[in-house]
């Protein structure tokens, strides 16, 4: 950081800006370029408006077009009484423009006034010799905040905060549907949001791997399971055999009934039938059968080999694969002990249940229901499984914040979840917990019908991306290996389809549009980020030739702007932040791209003068970094070709 600071005192006093900086709090100027507008703005603003420096520097926004400024300040933010903002912003604005108040900014224009709001643009010669020269150095970090994670960030040697993404979650034997596929592209996009700003980040695969499904399941392996085709294909092996043991279960319930309407006696099927032996199967399972685990566990470590494959696909990893059997019994009982002596919960009708009006007033207690979380015949449902399972995890982990990834299904469950937490007594802990939620992914079948399986998707988009890259065959021909590139431009391609709108939105599944290079799709990022690599290698210049380019050659209005956006990207990750969107990265980095794209035919790099190729190609190797940066934080693998 010394190292660092120094440097940016050096590059500063050379544009004669007065040094150092006055500090504010999260302002990182060594590793934010907008960041040293922002003070250098505060400190004039403070003295026009007399208004704390500390309430300024906040309120300095980043903006959405260029035609806007590069920063702008809501007057009222300021909380200035007794004047209309709109007049107060002109005021303000005259005081500014008066050079014998304030001298000529080395960095920053004549404010203009546009409504109530101060808008300043960046005089663009000085940001590109501030910014590309902190791309070029940064390079895969630039973007990042690490401070913003620590427990001080004036102190690192306090180390980071905790904080735990539980993500992903699949059953075991069932399909990993479109929720599941949703789950993990946010999670995982999360994790690196979070990794990028300094938090310790704990990834956890919380399984769906325990209960009576898996005696049934064990049973279906006697019947129809391979030892052989398990290794292959754990997954969909588990699958198909769950299929044909529930509809041998289907079929003696339909035997049931018809003896039962019949007045036959059904006894034999109901106490020796299949329902009957998996739950005596699940039972030995609970009761440590060394054989009934020795099986499950089988099950469970080839599952998760295999999903670890998937997942390597889509660039995630876990720390932790957790799972419902990993709760523990002994833990549970204490839950429903605690909830019991606290008169939270209550019997009703043999079964136990929390009837939230009791103990929240009005309205908000109605609309958190009256759940079970026993059944009558004693087995523990879902609430008590994971109230458990959060306690274990403060336990082990000691965790700053937990989030949930999880579907807006489940948004009543969770609500009751942290407010049963709360009324136990661990308000501490509700206060860390966050359900980060989405909303359906609609029509999700591809040309083998309705998808049921992850790798399922992968494939199919897969095959139907090389289809497109062999309609262009000149470009088909430069690409190394064609199928693994369809393969990343495939994963690509559904990951930004998931991401192009906000979360809790629905979408539909639409394999044309998102295999297409036209418009807003993964494979027309990854065009973009091949084209400016393909550029870097016909103009054949050194990294210490880009690294001594004369910027002030930037002067091109297409160079400029592409400079202004560029500087944005920081920003961008600070606000993302703040609304926890995928699609707040994605739509920056498409207007990038599209600020990149237009900017190709003014600002030729093959055929310029040398000089005039070394600041070009210095811009484009900038523009690179930050489409790349931003691709690595969605969880996108980019390509060279």
């Amino acid at each position: 950081m010394a190292a660092a600071t120094s440097e940016l005192a050096e590059r500063l006093s050379s544009l004669q800006l007065t040094n150092p900086l006055p500090k504010y709090p999260n302002c990182y100027p060594e590793i934010n370029t907008v960041d040293i507008y922002r003070a250098h703005l505060t400190s004039i603003l403070a003295e026009v408006t007399g208004v704390d420096a500390k309430i300024i520097y906040p309120a300095l926004q980043w903006t959405q077009t260029l035609e806007m400024g590069d920063l702008v300040l809501p007057v009222p933010a300021l909380g200035v009484k007794g004047k209309k903002p709109d007049a107060l912003a002109a005021e303000w604005v005259e005081k500014v423009i008066l050079p014998c108040v304030f001298p000529e900014s080395p960095l920053v224009h004549k404010p203009t006034v546009m409504g109530t709001f101060l808008q300043f643009f960046f005089k663009v010669d000085k940001l590109a010799q501030l910014l590309i020269p902190s791309i070029l150095k940064n390079q895969k970090t630039f973007g990042q905040n690490p401070f913003i994670g620590l427990k001080d960030p004036a102190d690192p040697s306090k180390g980071q905060k905790r904080k735990i993404v539980e993500f992903s979650s699949p059953n075991i034997a069932k399909p990993f549907h479109a929720g599941h596929l949703r789950s993990t592209i946010i999670g995982g996009f999360l994790s690196n949001l979070y990794t990028g700003a300094g938090w310790d980040v704990i990834r956890i695969n919380y399984l769906g791997d325990w209960g009576k499904q898996y005696g049934l399941l064990a049973l279906g392996f006697e019947k129809y399971g391979s030892e052989e085709a398990l290794l292959a294909d754990p997954i969909n092996h588990l699958f198909e055999i769950y299929v044909k043991i529930s509809k041998d279960l289907s079929n003696e319930k339909e035997e049931i009934t018809k003896l039962e309407a019949e007045g036959k006696d059904a006894s034999q099927i109901k106490n020796e039938g299949l329902d009957e032996q998996a739950r005596r199967y699940f039972k030995a399972m609970t009761n440590n059968d060394e054989k009934a685990i020795a099986q499950w566990a089988h099950f469970r470590e080839l599952s998760i080999k295999r999903y670890k494959e998937t997942y390597a696909r889509l660039n995630i990893h876990f720390d932790d694969y957790s799972g419902e059997s990993q709760v523990k019994q002994e833990n549970m009982d204490a839950a429903a002990k605690r909830l019991e002596e606290m008169k939270i919960s209550e019997d009703s009708e043999g079964a136990v249940i929390i009837d939230f009006a009791k103990h929240v007033a009005g309205k908000a207690g109605r609309s958190l229901e009256r759940p079970l979380i026993k059944k009558k015949d004693g087995t523990a449902l879902y609430l008590t499984r994971d109230i458990s399972e959060m306690l274990q995890r403060v336990e082990k982990y000691n965790f700053d914040q937990m989030i949930y990834v999880v579907a807006s299904q489940q948004d009543l469950h969770l609500k009751q979840l942290f407010k049963i937490i709360e009324l136990m007594g661990y308000k501490d802990v509700a206060k860390k917990v966050q359900h980060v939620n989405f909303g359906l992914v609609i029509g999700m079948s591809t040309r083998r019908g309705t998808v049921k399986f992850l790798d399922d998707i992968l494939r199919d988009v897969g095959e139907k991306m090389h289809e497109v890259m062999q309609k262009n065959q000149s470009k088909y021909e430069q690409v190394e290996n064609p199928l693994a590139t369809a393969d990343i431009l495939g994963i690509s391609s559904v990951m930004v389809q998931d991401m192009n709108g906000k979360r809790i939105n629905n979408y539909t599944f639409n394999m044309d549009a998102m295999t297409s290079f036209e418009g807003d799709t993964g494979p027309y990022l990854q065009y973009a980020h091949a084209r400016l690599c393909s550029i870097a290698r016909r103009a054949q210049l050194t990294t210490e030739e880009i690294a001594s380019a004369d910027l002030n050659l930037l002067t091109e209005t297409h160079a400029l702007d592409l400079i202004r956006v560029i500087s944005q990207y920081p920003d961008v990750v600070q606000n993302t932040l703040k609304t926890l969107e995928p699609t707040t990265v994605l739509t920056y980095l498409f207007k990038m791209t599209h600020t990149l794209s237009s900017s190709y035919d003014h600002l030729r790099i093959v055929g310029s003068e040398k000089e005039l190729m070394k600041a070009r190609m210095a811009l484009y190797d900038a523009a690179r970094v930050v489409l790349n940066n931003g691709m690595r934080l969605l969880g996108l693998t980019p390509v060279e070709r």
